[in-house]
């Protein structure tokens, strides 16, 4: 992801260096970024993370569904009385709120589901194929949003609710981290305010985070599972999504439920009975199902006070769950275990709509006033509100250069787009409510020339003298680089790396290494030195060598 303001030729450069290309995710400012084929992915990602001009890198990982197990002849939806959800219809069943389901598909016949479906799309292979390829999607769908008070099967959480397939897996019913993210940012785009999730460790993936964020920016709320490994999963809290772990039906935390910090709310999620892929029911159990009857009871909390805006509707779910575990937040429980009745109740309340009249406060954390800048130049600020930040924007001499909507907000600032001399930032925070508040101005001092680093677009030449490609080598060899830079050798950094793992690094133009080849295994390895400039540009050179 770039930091705001960063252009997409200054991205593109970025990339060249290593044969990669960007697209964009939806109208966030996600990107997936395509390798050539040959291209060490893990050596790409150590350049890319450490780039001042983007906000994180990560590598694209497959994760499966948070399942645990099925059982065809448990049929009792014990859960319902356990929430109080009869209550919670008297005043609300989720009508007006569409639910993203992000999962295997969902079967596009079945009787409970056919009422409230609308038409979803395929982010896997970019489709409008959303019939479900393994039967989890269904069930989680059904579990959020079957037809109620229809005489048929199951009753979902939020009956009225409308539910759109997103299909996010292959045919195995795992998902990459890209797909998913591609999924929340067309949920976010196309109106959506709840998206489900039932995957494993999207709480600690960046791309993942900034999804929920773009989709809480417009309104939207992101419920994800925990996880059934019965274990601290040691990931830290997130306010991009809600994380839920699962009660049985002692209203305690199931066997198998992760916990840790990022837990936000429990709910049952053993034994459900749900819709299945075959046009029958059936009883499931994992936070997969956990998950979507948060995901219906923020629905009825929306369907009660559309006026809410996420952050609201996200305190009202947090403030009215029933205490469990330790008093207050714990990782096993989080808030507490969801209370439909009490959420909803407290969204119609007039007591809980009060208009929010507080502004954000907001402050650039850096660069400092009286700096000196030039080429692209960072910019953090910070912001936080009573409810929410909705939007960051910097502005430089009044004009706005910049907007992020997720936080941390950080911002790539093109210092060559102003007249060199004193130029003055100035952060303005927004809230949901329109609320805004500006920063205090940061005076500082630009200076550019047009022999400036940011002027500077060429890599550096990199070249590996030995050991020769395709050489056959053993005992211990010295491996020797060499760079050059149009801008001078002294500002370029060289990285060795042997089949991917860095090995070394030197500053300047000279790079040299002791291999000890009998520590590897025979065969065939690649050596490979990346080269990058004080400007950012890089380059990369490999080459192949058979040990013995």
């Amino acid at each position: 992801m770039p930091k705001a303001g960063l252009s997409d030729a200054d991205l593109a450069k970025i990339l060249s260096a290593h044969g990669g290309k960007a697209r964009r995710v939806g109208q966030s400012q996600l990107r997936i970024v395509d390798l050539p084929a040959g291209m060490p992915e893990t050596a790409v990602l150590n350049v890319l993370a450490h780039n001042p001009n983007l906000k994180f890198a990560e590598l694209d990982y497959k994760v499966e569904p948070t399942f645990a197990a099925n059982d065809p002849y448990v049929g009792s939806e014990w859960q319902l009385p356990i929430l109080k959800t009869s209550s919670a219809w008297d005043i609300s069943q989720g009508a007006g709120v569409t639910i993203a389901i992000l999962d295997s598909g969902v079967l596009g016949t079945h009787a409970d589901l056919v009422p409230n479906l609308v038409p979803g799309w395929n982010a896997y292979d970019s489709s409008n194929t959303t019939s479900d390829v393994t039967g989890h999607g269904t069930a989680v769908a059904g579990t959020a949003a079957a037809t109620t008070n229809n005489a048929t099967g199951v009753a979902g959480i939020a009956g009225a609710a409308k539910i759109m397939p997103i299909r996010i897996t292959d045919s195995s019913g795992t998902a990459w981290y890209s797909s998913i993210a591609s999924g929340i940012v067309y949920a976010a785009d196309h109106g959506v305010r709840v998206a489900n999730c039932s995957y494993g460790y999207l709480f600690k993936t960046s791309s993942i985070q900034s999804a929920g964020s773009y989709l809480k920016s417009k309104g939207g709320l992101l419920v994800v599972s925990a996880g059934n490994n019965g274990t601290n999963e040691n990931a830290g809290a997130t306010s991009s999504m809600i994380t839920v772990s699962a009660t049985d039906g002692s209203d305690n935390l199931a066997s198998w439920s992760s916990y840790g910090n990022m837990v936000s709310v429990a709910a049952p999620g053993v034994g459900i009975w749900t819709t299945s892929a075959d046009g029958t029911y059936r009883s499931a159990s994992g936070t997969s199902f956990a998950s979507p009857t948060v995901a219906g009871v923020v629905a009825l909390i929306m369907g009660a006070n559309p006026s809410l805006s996420s952050s609201q509707v996200e305190q009202l779910l947090f403030t009215t769950a029933v205490d469990r575990g330790s008093p207050g937040w714990d990782m096993y429980y989080g808030y507490g275990r969801v209370d439909a009745a009490a959420a909803v109740a407290a969204a119609a309340s007039s007591g809980y709509a009060k208009t929010d009249t507080q502004a954000p406060a907001v402050s650039i954390a850096s660069p400092s006033g009286g700096s000196t800048v030039g080429g692209l130049a960072a910019v953090d600020v910070s912001a936080s509100d009573n409810v929410g930040v909705a939007k960051v924007e910097l502005r430089v001499n009044g004009a706005t250069v910049a907007t992020d909507v997720s936080a941390p907000y950080q911002f790539s600032w093109d210092t060559s787009k102003v007249a060199n001399g004193s130029a003055s930032l100035t952060a303005i925070a927004y809230d949901a409510a329109g609320n805004s508040a500006s920063s205090a101005s940061v005076a500082v001092n630009v200076a550019n020339s047009t022999t400036s680093v940011a002027a500077d677009t060429t890599p550096p030449v990199v070249n590996i003298s030995n050991p020769g490609n395709g050489a056959v080598v053993s005992g211990s060899v010295s491996i020797a680089a060499s760079a050059s830079d149009n801008s001078g050798s002294a500002g370029v950094t060289q990285t060795l790396y042997i089949d991917g793992a860095q090995k070394a690094s030197a500053a300047g133009g000279s790079l040299t290494y002791k291999w000890n080849v009998r520590k590897a295994s025979s065969g065939a390895h690649t050596i490979q030195v990346i080269a990058r400039d004080a400007a950012g540009n890089s380059s990369t050179i490999s080459v192949g060598v058979t040990s013995r």
